[in-house]
């Protein structure tokens, strides 16, 4: 190598690594974290949800990346889950939801995070509105779950999201719920301790009367002591589990268990 490329070679790394450095210090945002810290044990307290989403938002308008972006997407994603008390406010968080991830996207089109949550936002936005006058959300919730496994064919969301599809769409419009159960057995395949898939592959199992196998996952979310996302499962999952396996007990459902008497 020539000394010219040598100093040309030290020069380019020299750039990379202070590139590097500034990803590095950006990342280690006092704000940013601590909005993820909030995020981490909202649990304890749901405030902290609206706490670290007024954070993300002071950082955003300040200073727009794609990391607080995708933060802020999931701070509003959880508001219209804990914090909305109408539909009004719902639809209000997941649209405010959608538009932090559609600004992450247009930064860095290859976020994966980012396409999951505009997905997730956009589907709660479906449930309200009502699927069949949703119907231009649908074809968008499903280009963005395929893009997502696009990025990452062994996303755990993604695959979790795909399933959801198949198995809540009616068939016209692509569900199909032997694909559903192959998507959702992939992913709790990639992380067993996604308690959120494993009830939404309870659910499958209950619409087809398939009760061993629903009551079988409910009690692995309940016996779950190490779930991927502790707040949502302390908050939605547990009580969720919990509520399933009463019913298919009450209902006689569950083999060997007897209906309990009022």
């Amino acid at each position: 190598m020539s000394r010219r490329h040598a100093e040309r070679f030290v020069g380019l790394a020299a750039v990379f690594a202070i590139v590097a450095l500034a990803g590095v210090a950006r990342a280690a945002d006092p704000a940013l974290q601590q909005a993820r810290a909030l995020l981490a044990i909202w649990n304890d307290d749901a405030t902290r949800i609206d706490r670290a989403r007024t954070l993300l938002e002071a950082e955003v308008a300040d200073r727009p990346t794609v990391d607080a972006l995708v933060q802020l997407s999931n701070a509003w994603f959880l508001t219209g889950e804990f914090r909305a008390r109408s539909d009004a406010e719902r639809q209000t968080a997941y649209a405010e939801g959608a538009r932090a991830a559609q600004r992450a996207i247009a930064m860095a089109p290859g976020t994966e995070r980012a396409h999951l949550l505009l997905a997730y936002n956009l589907g709660r936005s479906a449930e309200i509105t009502g699927m069949m006058r949703a119907l231009n959300l649908v074809g968008q919730i499903r280009a963005e779950s395929e893009t997502v496994l696009r990025l990452n064919p062994s996303s755990v969301g993604g695959l979790i999201l795909a399933g959801g599809l198949a198995a809540g769409l009616p068939k016209m419009m692509g569900g199909d719920r032997g694909k559903a159960e192959q998507l959702f057995t992939r992913g709790l395949a990639v992380d067993p301790h996604e308690t959120g898939g494993r009830i939404e592959l309870a659910k499958l199992y209950v619409a087809e009367r398939r009760w061993a196998d629903a009551a079988r996952e409910l009690q692995a979310v309940i016996a779950d002591d190490e779930p991927t996302d502790r707040p949502r499962w302390i908050v939605n999952d547990l009580p969720r589990a919990r509520e399933m396996l009463f019913e298919l007990r009450e209902r006689g459902r569950v083999p060997g268990i007897p209906p309990q008497s009022p």
